[in-house]
């Protein structure tokens, strides 16, 4: 009977979390809307980035209270209070990677799909901010690297999707290239999560197991100064040592988790207790 009522309360928290999201965007939607064509670039992006940043932190502290979340960003605090400019780059296991470094890191830059870009929920908040559109190499490099000039944080997932294959899947160079063009460094975050709730092999209505836990660690820092080539093959190198060097047991090579639900984690924090 407990455990039933404890998958009920699974099935309510993931229903609330996605709504809250969706309630947070369309509230800043309309008001996106009416600064875009009134605002200068520049102070438009201001706005735009801040709007963001304080929205999805709102969303996180609600997922922490409400649903059963728990975040430790402490070393993505320290981060943020480090000047800029600087290329972040992070494993992808979930659709909240993005929420998560966007809610903590100031005048932040985010490339995104076209498709995104005009989303009924997305579109107008990132347009305002300035979010770059992934649609074509050259103009994307480009605006990268001016925002780089100009003191941006620049986000970036290497491998351009969620990852298929835990750890992580291949990346590619262009972050690197963006860096070394721009002259700033690049970060290394690792995302780590409990279980890959909104991976890429996850139904949008099967719900976590809770709590869902979720920590963002620094990795290392690398000033390029040259060529970029080979950057896809080092971050894929580095995240792929750092990520397994931590899975649990459970997920080692050759072994099957006693949860179904990390079937697809990348690194347990710790053991879910269900009641």
């Amino acid at each position: 009977m407990l455990k039933r009522l404890w998958h009920a309360y699974e099935v309510v928290a993931m229903v609330l979390g996605l709504g809250l999201l969706a309630v947070i965007c369309l509230t800043w939607t309309p008001f996106a809307l009416l600064l875009l064509p009134v605002l200068p670039p520049a102070q438009g992006r201001r706005v735009g980035r801040a709007a963001i940043r304080i929205g999805f932190r709102l969303y996180l502290t609600l997922l922490q209270l409400l649903c059963a979340c728990r975040f430790d960003l402490r070393e993505l605090d320290a981060l943020a209070r480090e000047p800029g400019p600087m290329v972040v780059v992070a494993n992808h296991p979930s659709l909240l990677d993005a929420v998560i470094l966007a809610s903590r890191l100031p005048n932040a830059v985010c490339i995104m799909k076209a498709a995104l870009m005009h989303n009924f929920l997305l579109g107008a908040g990132a347009r305002l901010a300035r979010y770059i559109v992934n649609d074509a190499p050259l103009p994307m490099i480009r605006r990268a690297v001016h925002e780089l000039q100009e003191g941006a944080t620049l986000i970036i997932f290497p491998e351009g999707t969620r990852t298929v294959t835990p750890p992580v899947g291949g990346c590619t160079a262009t972050a690197g290239i963006m860096a070394s063009r721009g002259g700033a460094p690049v970060q290394t975050l690792l995302i780590e999560m409990s279980s890959l709730y909104l991976g890429k092999h996850w139904p949008i209505w099967r719900p976590p197991a809770l709590p869902l836990t979720v920590r963002v660690r620094r990795g290392e820092r690398w000033d390029l100064g040259g060529p970029a080539g080979d950057f896809g093959q080092r971050v894929e190198a580095y995240f792929r040592g750092a990520l397994a060097a931590d899975l649990s047991p459970d997920l080692a090579p050759g072994s099957a988790p006693t949860d179904p639900s990390a079937a697809h984690a990348t690194l347990p924090l710790e053991r879910e207790a269900r009641p």
